[in-house]
């Protein structure tokens, strides 16, 4: 071989040398690109299964969070009962509204006390169980009496009960639905004895005492709140109460001149009543 042909041959080879480090390069490359690639595609993998729980999680966490707030609304709502079952509509509205309920004087309101007549006997005859239970069955038959003719169920005392009409929304028909809701108590009571004595048991009788005047009613106090009412009329109600007879409804002369043209009265006379004097009183026999 002649020099020229050496030297063609020398570049020969380092032109194969370079192509074929290219080469390597290129395959370092493309192993280096699929490394590349695999690692990106499990990264990717990573993420949208990072992103799946992730998705699941606010889901759970979604409807737990439903779940939690449909819960608070039920508790919400009987909060809300409670309370109404506590208060009359409109003090509790006044109450949650300003976190305080301002008493109002009504310059007509008729008061109406029911008392227990042989309570002490039952509670010989009935264990203690059976005893509430028979009070619970008879307040029971008052609440929806009470209810019915739209007056306010204040409270109960041991074995009496009270209610008013004409608040916390005045009206005028209040005289007559208390007269109304005290013949019906009478006649719950009534049931019930004849019904225990058909069975050869003994029944409590009632008094019942209504008065008509005004009052002051609202609540005090900022635990345990309650609808009360007080003055001179709460006073003279429990008056015709305890003045009264067994099995009978005891009316003020105050009550009788607003319900006289729609029930039968019997007139009993100026009755001493304690700590108040004489007060003209009538016992309401039925409606005209």
């Amino acid at each position: 071989m002649n020099e020229e042909t050496d030297i063609n041959i020398i570049k020969l080879e380092k032109q194969i040398k370079v192509i074929r480090q290219k080469l390597e390069r290129s395959e370092t490359n493309r192993a280096i690109l699929e490394d590349v690639k695999d690692a990106n595609q499990k990264l990717l993998k990573k993420v949208n299964l990072e992103v799946e729980e992730a998705r699941a999680t606010i889901e759970r966490q979604n409807e737990e969070l439903v779940k939690l707030y449909a819960e608070l609304e039920i508790e919400k709502q009987k909060a809300e009962n409670l309370l109404l079952n506590i208060l009359p509509f409109k003090i509790a509205g006044e109450l949650k509204a300003a976190g305080k309920v301002t008493a109002v004087y009504f310059e007509s309101a008729t008061v109406l006390f029911t008392d227990i007549v042989g309570f002490t006997k039952m509670s010989k005859l009935l264990d203690e169980k059976r005893l509430v239970e028979a009070l619970d069955d008879c307040f029971c038959a008052f609440d929806e009496i009470v209810k019915k003719r739209g007056l306010e169920k204040i409270k109960t005392i041991d074995d009496s009960y009270m209610c008013a009409g004409g608040l916390p929304e005045t009206n005028s028909t209040h005289p007559f639905d208390a007269v109304m809701a005290a013949l019906e108590m009478q006649d719950a009571v009534s049931e019930r004895k004849r019904k225990k004595a058909s069975a050869g048991e003994f029944y409590w009788d009632i008094r019942l005492g209504i008065h008509t005047g005004p009052l002051i009613a609202g609540v005090v106090g900022k635990n345990k709140f309650a609808y009360d009412v007080w003055g001179t009329t709460v006073n003279t109600a429990s008056r015709m109460e305890s003045s009264g007879e067994a099995g009978r409804i005891n009316i003020s002369g105050a009550t009788y001149e607003l319900v006289k043209d729609r029930f039968t009265t019997e007139p009993r006379g100026k009755v001493l009543a304690k700590n108040m004097g004489e007060i003209e009183m009538y016992f309401v026999n039925g409606v005209k």
